[in-house]
Parts: structure tokens; sequence; C-alpha cells
């Protein structure tokens, strides 16, 4: 580890722990991927839940049942314009069968103005769409002390909110601020390595466990080495 300057990790405490002690001068990073998950379960997920047990109590049914939808919430604003310009060009997200007597599913129109509607009926809501385009500016920062201001002006959003979920999220990244400061001089990912070992998951499930490891780790190996193709089909049907 001599030549490395920089460690790309989740934040679990124990990876942070270890490279403190054993590798103190190589700077821990905190890939942005982890803080966006972190944001989306333990903030957005929550936020919508009680928001949501709020208006049934309150009796406000059709409010509640708007925010179902959880993934409308987790959504970055581009990808809810690529939706809505899908829709306009009337792509087929499920493919019908004259087996089954279903017809073609194509992809609905309105998601960003459901998603701007819902803004505009709640004050946290709200607060969360500015902050996570708040985050994702930051990350996009070449310089670590203007990055930082940027992520110290987030806290102090979610400190003056007083809800217990985004106060959480402040301690988080204070925890934290170091090594998600640190994205602004070095950029790398952990990614290669979730998705190395989302394959080890998906092969340990497929084969129902292993009994022979050096198999297991051939299986990895070649698995590995295979190109990625999104969405390939599990079989083919000759013509």
């Amino acid at each position: 580890m001599d030549g490395a300057k920089a460690v790309a990790c989740d934040m679990n405490s124990d990876f942070e722990e270890a490279f403190e002690e054993k590798c103190p001068l190589i700077q821990l990073f905190f890939d942005y991927f982890h803080i966006v998950k972190n944001f989306n379960d333990k903030v957005v997920s929550e936020v919508r839940m009680d928001e949501q047990r709020r208006l049934y109590e309150e009796g406000n049914i059709e409010a509640a049942k708007a925010l179902k939808n959880r993934y409308i919430l987790t959504s970055n604003r581009s990808t809810l314009k690529k939706k809505d310009k899908e829709a306009g060009e009337d792509k087929v997200i499920h493919k019908g069968s004259d087996l089954f007597k279903t017809e073609d599913i194509k992809r609905q129109r309105g998601y960003e103005a459901k998603y701007d509607e819902l803004l505009k009926q709640n004050e946290l809501l709200f607060t969360l769409d500015l902050v996570k385009e708040k985050e994702s500016q930051a990350c996009k920062m070449t310089d670590e002390i203007e990055m930082a201001e940027e992520i110290g002006s987030i806290m102090e959003i979610w400190q003056a909110t007083n809800n217990e979920h985004f106060i959480w999220f402040s301690k988080l990244l204070n925890n934290h601020f170091e090594g998600i400061i640190a994205h602004a001089t070095y950029k790398i990912s952990s990614g290669k390595i979730e998705g190395i070992n989302q394959k080890i998951k998906t092969l340990r499930r497929h084969g129902y466990g292993y009994p022979d490891d050096e198999y297991f780790f051939l299986k990895v190996i070649n698995v590995s080495r295979k190109r990625y193709i999104r969405n390939q089909r599990s079989h083919k049907i000759n013509d």
C-alpha cells in the first residue's frame, strides 16, 4: 500500500478503524453512492412513511395515497424528465402476450408534474428535494474548501428542520466529513468492488451454496471475466 494515496469504501466503521490503524497516511474516501443510499433508505423513506402516517391520522386519505410511491421521491429530476420523454415516445416497458391475452404496457406520463405537486404540498419533502440537489452539486466540486462549505450548509439545513431523520443524517455527514470532502480531490469509486460483490451474491443464490470453496472461487473468477450485458435474456429461442 506504499504507493496508494486514497482508498474508496463504504461507511462501515470497521474499514475506517482498520485503515487509520494500519495505513494512517492513506486518505479514506467515502463513495458518493453510499451517501445517496443512506440518504434514500434512512431519510427519504422514513420521512415519507412518517408523513403518510400523519396524513392518514388527519383523515387526508388522498394526500397519503399520493406518497405511496417511494421511487418518485428518490429519483433525480433528470430521471423523471427522461421517463416523461419516453412516455411521449410511447415506449413499451413490458411486452404483451398472445398466450395470456395481455397488451403492451407503455410508460405513463406525468412523473415530473406529480413530483412537483408532492413538493408543493409538503414542506419536508420540499426540503428533501432542495438538499438532494445541493448534495449532487457538492459532489461535482473539485475544491475541498468549497465542497466543505457546501456540505456544511446542507448540515445546517438538516439541523434547522428539527426532524429526527434529518438530524441523524447530519450527524452521519459530520462523523465522516473528511472522507466525504475528499471526493473533490480523488475521483475514485468502489463501484467495481460493489459490482463484484453482487456477482458473488448472485452466484451463491443460484447455486444454493457451494460446498467446494475452490470450485466457488473458480466460478467467481469466470463470471468476473464475462462482459456485462444489461437485461440479458435468460435463454434464446431460435426462429
